[in-house]
Parts: structure tokens; C-alpha cells; sequence
């Protein structure tokens, strides 16, 4: 029988998800068979199994901490937001449809046998399941049929682990008032507290622990300090969107407002010498040296958003003097037109940037499929990934012609629908090199300390780093017997 412990958090990005990811580690390098599990996610950074279905990345990054390959049965709702009041609701790694928040929170009910089965299906596979919520569990107002909180640790019987984050302040009342709105059987579910990404001397918050403790009756069983890592970020309010780093490379990501998928830029934050900034300004662009359109929920009607802020002339004005790259959504902007027949996204017709020569239609039916292969012959400045392999995901809803098999090019513009298109080894660091080029930079000193072997082997070293952190910090020996586990007995 499997043993479960479950992350909840007082807010969004209190740190559920890395934690989640760290404690998937340790229990994976304590020789346990662990599994990364979260009922629903909202979020637009999605990923395609091997078996083409579409899961959220923070739970494909939990999987990647615990050795194992992402299965969808990890993460059995995925919410994409398509506006404000609205998502794209993916069930078991498909599309169900469009909802409105009103009438998916009428609806979610009907999914928990969905969820039950997801997370019974990996109880026949793991020792260990470690559990992410999502947002706050006080969060009264959507308490009623709750399928990702407090009523999901109910239907599975899951101990919680709660936390609050100090970097943001008020972590005491954080903690405090949360248990406060919980109602009793709920806050004898919560095991303990953790408070997260601290910074400073320990000793001077000791007093405020004390008092907590004495508050709610829990103990706090761990004070985590703020660590950086270079890790898949799960939505818009990762802290990687507000960068504006210095370095002689300087690559613009601009910032849709409904951006999809930015971890396809996280590989350039490996490189030395490079500054990834994400940018909403026209003036911002001015010095890059490459400008990445990334991904987009809703295409339209962020091309839309670009014209009104000047983005979209300030890109063209950068037109032979910066390279321009477009993935999924961005490249679907480049094109000569996109269309939207059936609704899917705003309906109507719409002007591209005219960059590409591509049309763009947008289809009732999604595409999804991992992709593999070799870069064609590129011109221009990206000349220097000919040939080299490739690897990732496609995930859009669109169908532009001419179809290709990776980039459709001009000199210097590229585009393409192949997420993780640069997570290849050598893919980043060539792509460096080329802009340092032509820079008339040599590109030996700002490479010299780069990132050794893959890209894949480099996280591997984040995951054990945030390990390590959490080994030093938290009680994993309370942790341990919380969830009932005798250490070494699955040895």
C-alpha cells in the first residue's frame, strides 16, 4: 500500500511545486519508487507524454526529480486559460472543451471519479506519492466541491504539509489565518508547517515560530532558505517573467499576455554571458541581439496586444539587425495571416506580421505529438545548427501551410512549432556563439564557464541541489513518520 504526504500552500507560488519536486528527490535517492501526483492544474506550460497527451510541466518536472518518465495519470486535469474568465479544460491529457470559471466550478464535480482513478493507477506503481495542491485551501469561497485541496486530501486520506512564503511578508498571519478558515477536520489534516525562501539569520524569526506553534498547535518543521534554481517554472507568476539580467548577449522573450511555455527560453539561462529579459515595451528591444516570440494561449489576440503597445513595429524595425525567432504561437504571428473559422480562439480573420510566408488556420481539433529529427540547412545567422539533432513537442490548435518538418526560414527570421526546440545539447551554446559573432564578440570568453555536458545532466544538479537544501532544513525524519514510513524498510 502505497503512502502518500501532500503540499499545500497559503498562496500561489508559496513554493508547492519545488518543494513537491525536492521531497520526490529525497524519497527517490532514499531508494523508494516515488511519483509526483496533482489533481488539477491550471497552467500554460503543458508538455506531451510519449503517449501524445498533455500534462502540466511542473508535474513532468516532479517526475524528472524522481527518475521517472511523466505519465498523464500524474496530473488527470490540466486549466488553460484562454482569458480572464475562461480555460481550456484538459481531462486525462485531452481536450473536453472551453469553460467559463462559472460553469467548470459546476462542473468539476463530475471529474473526481477521473481524479480516483489517475491517482489509483499510480498507487499500483509507487511506494511514495507526493501530493501538490493548488493556490490556497482557504480559499473559502471555492470550497464546495474542492477537488485539489483539503476535499481531495479527504477522498485519499493524505496527511498535508502547509506552506506560507516570508519573502513575500506576513508569513505568520499567512499561516495563522489560513488554519483559522480551515474547518476542524481540515486542520487536523495539516502535519506541519513549513515556512519558505527565508533570507537572514534564523535565530531573529525563532520568537515568531514559538508563538505560531503555540497558536495552532502545529509544529513548524522546517525554515527554508531562498535558494536560487534553474528549474521549469509552472505559470505566470514565476519570478524567471520579471528578470532583466545584464550580459554581452542580450536575448528579448517577449511577454504575451497570455503567455504559453516560456520554459523553451530557461536553456539560455544555463549560458554565461547571456541576459534572457522578458519584455512588454517597444524600447526594450532596442539592444537584443535575438528577439523569441514564444508561445501563446490565445494567438490572436495577443498579436492584437503587440500592435496596440508598438511591440509588433518595434520587431519589424529590428528586422535585419536582430535574429527573430517564433515557437508555436509567436511563429504563428509571424506568418502573412491566421484565421479562426470555427471560434476557437476570437473567430474572424487577422493580419500577421508578414515575416513568414505562412498561413495560419485555426482547427477545432488540437495537435499533439513529440518530435525528433535533424535541423535543415538554416540561412542567416543560425546557419551554425544545421544538421544537429533536435528533440521536443508540438501542442496547438492551428494548422499553417506550407507545412514543415522543424523551421520554415528566411535569413535571420525562424520559426517553428517544436517546443524545447533548443534543449538539445550544443543547441543553446551554438546559438550563443553565432550571436556573439555577430557582435564581433569571441565568443571563448563568455563560453568558458558554461554548463558541462547536457542540458539534462545540469538539472539533474539542480534537483539534487534543492535536495540537499531540503535535507539541511526540513525534518525529514518527521516527515517520514508522518507518513508512516519506517525508514530503510524498503530496503
Amino acid at each position: 500500500m502505497s503512502k502518500s504526504i501532500m503540499i499545500q500552500g497559503t498562496m500561489s507560488n508559496a513554493g508547492k511545486s519545488i518543494i513537491a519536486a525536492g521531497l520526490c528527490r529525497i524519497f527517490h535517492q532514499d531508494g523508494y519508487r516515488v511519483v509526483p501526483f496533482k489533481s488539477q492544474n491550471m497552467a500554460l506550460n503543458s508538455f506531451i507524454t510519449e503517449e501524445g497527451l498533455e500534462m502540466g510541466r511542473a508535474q513532468v518536472m516532479q517526475a524528472e526529480a524522481a527518475g521517472i518518465e511523466p505519465l498523464v495519470c500524474m496530473n488527470p486535469i490540466l486549466l488553460k486559460p484562454t482569458n480572464d474568465t475562461g480555460s481550456q479544460v484538459i481531462v486525462n491529457g485531452e481536450v473536453l472543451g472551453n469553460m467559463s470559471a462559472r460553469d467548470y466550478f459546476a462542473y468539476k464535480k463530475e471529474l473526481i471519479p477521473s481524479i480516483l482513478k489517475a491517482y489509483h493507477s499510480l498507487e499500483e506503481q509507487a511506494d511514495i506519492i507526493v501530493i501538490e495542491g493548488a493556490g490556497s485551501p482557504a480559499e473559502i469561497n471555492l470550497r464546495e466541491n474542492d477537488i485539489v485541496n483539503m476535499g481531495l486530501a479527504e477522498l485519499i486520506d493524505a496527511p498535508v504539509l502547509l506552506v506560507g512564503d516570508i519573502d513575500r511578508g506576513g508569513v505568520f498571519a499567512q499561516l495563522l489565518g489560513t488554519m483559522m478558515l480551515l474547518e476542524a477536520k481540515e486542520q487536523q489534516r495539516i502535519q506541519g508547517l513549513i515556512i519558505n525562501k527565508f533570507r537572514g539569520d534564523k535565530t531573529i524569526l525563532d520568537p515568531g515560530i514559538a508563538m505560531l506553534e503555540k497558536k495552532t498547535g502545529i509544529d513548524v518543521i522546517g525554515t527554508l532558505p531562498y535558494i536560487s534554481l534553474e528549474l521549469d517554472d509552472e505559470d505566470s507568476l514565476s519570478e524567471r517573467l520579471d528578470q532583466h539580467k545584464q550580459g554581452l548577449i542580450r536575448i528579448a522573450v517577449i511577454r504575451f499576455p497570455h503567455i504559453s511555455n516560456f520554459t523553451d527560453i530557461n536553456v539560455f539561462d544555463t549560458v554565461d554571458g547571456v541576459a534572457v529579459s522578458f519584455v512588454t515595451g517597444p524600447d526594450e528591444l532596442k539592444q537584443a541581439d535575438m528577439i523569441i516570440l514564444p508561445g501563446s494561449k490565445n494567438t490572436m489576440g495577443d498579436l492584437k496586444w503587440m500592435r496596440q503597445s508598438g511591440l509588433e513595429s518595434a520587431i519589424l524595425k529590428q528586422k535585419g539587425k536582430a535574429i527573430i525567432f517564433g515557437i508555436c504561437g509567436g511563429y504563428q504571428m509571424m506568418g502573412k495571416s491566421i484565421a479562426d473559422p470555427y471560434d476557437v480562439e476570437e473567430g474572424g480573420s487577422l493580419r500577421g506580421m508578414e515575416l513568414l510566408p505562412v498561413t495560419t488556420v485555426m482547427d477545432q481539433q488540437k495537435i499533439r505529438t513529440r518530435v525528433q529529427g535533424n535541423f535543415n540547412t538554416l540561412p542567416g545567422g543560425l546557419s551554425c545548427i544545421s544538421g544537429m539533432k533536435f528533440s521536443g513537442y508540438e501542442i496547438h490548435m492551428g494548422r499553417s501551410e506550407p507545412q514543415t518538418e522543424s523551421i520554415l526560414c528566411l535569413p535571420d527570421i525562424y520559426g517553428t512549432y517544436i517546443h524545447g526546440i533548443f534543449d538539445e545539447d550544443g543547441i543553446a551554446t551554438a546559438v550563443v556563439a553565432a550571436l556573439a559573432d555577430r557582435k564581433g564578440i569571441d565568443y571563448q570568453d563568455i563560453m568558458q564557464n558554461n554548463m558541462s555536458g547536457s542540458y539534462r545532466s545540469f538539472k539533474e544538479s539542480q534537483y539534487d541541489k534543492l535536495a540537499n537544501m531540503l535535507r539541511q532544513n526540513l525534518d525529514m525524519e518527521r516527515i517520514y513518520k508522518i507518513m508512516d514510513i519506517t525508514r530503510g524498510s524498503n530496503k
